[in-house]
């Protein structure tokens, strides 16, 4: 029996104009013959977890009935597409009282841990369960992970809240109790953390003017390696390159105004394609294996930002100080509606993208979720929380925990599936397995 079938290496980089683009998992990288389990191209289980400001509205988000084939909440109902991949997880608490509330939220989410008081330099809260991952799983892909966000923290300083330091709302991500991570919200550098710095910023809108991308440069190693693959991986590669030029695309679109003035390109004027070109870059992320554990703040606690695009105007963070208004609670369900829909465009991707014998979401296990239940009492509990992707195991569940149960204890449980031996998350009390 003669075998030819080429065997790329399971990390293949193409260079050129500055760049270094990888490939995704392909069918080639596989060597003839061989099970996918048994080689290095066996796709592993990424984490992600995406951050939601001011809680939600309870009654729409949590489903009536427990167990198997529940209904979906209004909130929840974008996610409804991809119900055997969700796991909705309620009745979870975070540590602490509401005394902090804008500050202990979004510190104590991923932590399962209480802030320390206070509004200097000397922080203090736990390492958060993307860090625990990291240490299992992010120390063979490029960047061991990525933090990003979508509003400006850099002029919060001091104390935003009364006793806390305005560090523990500016990130989700900690690698230690006292080491925060910094969240990034300009997709420039982040295309340019996953690709490399492509020349100047004279050179990239000169590019851009031209209409030109970085993988015009790689175009003679890309022919090269296009002529060993097959069909189905000569797909997977043009699908992944048309995210990256997409990603290009939108960026293009967001400097014909910048072109003009001596401007750094990067950040949207519009909040949609903002959030939108963030899912997709971690999109890649996750398709060439660049990182396999990324977090995501799509809003800053206390935030001011209005949705015009949902017809409101008043901030977010007003509405959120609902009152039990008709009105203000009607408002603020169409703008937690709306956030789980810019979700759902990311999971819907991550469904379309194959990854091995799967998808990338067959492979994955992301969090979406908020550390404050009610908005308008800055409720500890029961805290709004959806599992979506195969690592969550079995979907289209509604687990109910007992009545306040610490969330470290589902940070435990995901720890010990990604093969840490921690003992405790924070104020755990012990595994919640999904």
């Amino acid at each position: 029996m003669f075998i030819t079938k080429m065997s790329l290496p399971r990390r293949t980089f193409l260079r050129g104009m500055g760049a270094v683009v990888s490939l995704p998992l392909l069918e080639a990288m596989v060597p003839a013959a061989t099970a996918l389990a048994s080689t290095p191209a066996n796709p592993k289980t990424r984490f992600g977890a995406v951050y939601v400001p001011h809680g939600a509205i309870m009654d729409h988000w949590t489903p009536a009935t427990t167990g198997r084939g529940f209904e979906f909440t209004p909130i929840l109902k974008p996610l409804e597409a991809h119900r055997d991949r969700v796991v909705v997880i309620s009745n979870l608490t975070r540590a602490g009282t509401t005394i902090g509330d804008h500050a202990v939220a979004p510190s104590g989410w991923l932590t399962g841990a209480l802030a320390k008081a206070t509004e200097a330099e000397d922080v203090r809260v736990g390492t958060t369960i993307d860090q625990i991952v990291v240490r299992q799983i992010g120390q063979e892909t490029p960047l061991p992970s990525l933090e990003l966000a979508t509003e400006d923290f850099s002029s919060y300083v001091g104390g935003c809240t009364p006793l806390f330091s305005c560090t523990y709302m500016n990130t989700i991500s900690w690698s230690s109790p006292t080491t925060p991570l910094p969240m990034e919200i300009n997709p420039r550098i982040v295309f340019e953390r996953l690709f490399g710095r492509a020349g100047t910023q004279t050179q990239r809108l000169a590019r851009m003017e031209e209409d030109r991308s970085i993988l015009d440069g790689i175009s003679h190693d890309l022919a090269d390696i296009k002529l060993g693959l097959g069909p189905r991986d000569q797909a997977r590669v043009r699908d992944y390159l048309d995210n990256v030029r997409e990603i290009e695309r939108t960026e293009a679109k967001n400097a014909q105004e910048l072109i003009a003035i001596d401007a750094p390109i990067g950040v949207p004027d519009s909040f949609d394609d903002h959030a939108a070109i963030l899912f997709d870059l971690l999109t890649v992320a996750y398709q060439a294996d660049i990182t396999r554990v990324f977090t995501f703040m799509i809003g800053r606690e206390a935030s001011q930002r209005t949705h015009p695009q949902l017809d409101l105007t008043e901030p977010w963070h007003n509405l959120s100080h609902h009152g039990y208004d008709p009105d203000k609670l009607v408002k603020n369900v169409k703008i937690n509606h709306y956030y789980a829909t810019l979700f759902a465009g990311f999971v819907k991707k991550l469904a379309a993208i194959p990854d091995g014998d799967g998808s990338l979401l067959d492979h994955a296990l992301v969090f979406y979720g908020s550390g404050m239940s009610d908005g308008d009492s800055h409720g500890t509990g029961p805290l709004p929380l959806v599992a979506v992707g195969g690592g969550a195991g079995a979907g289209n569940r509604h687990i109910q925990a007992p009545v306040q149960t610490p969330i470290g204890n589902l940070w435990l449980g995901v720890a010990h599936t990604f093969g840490s031996s921690i003992e405790s998350v924070g104020e755990s009390t012990g595994p919640l397995e999904l």
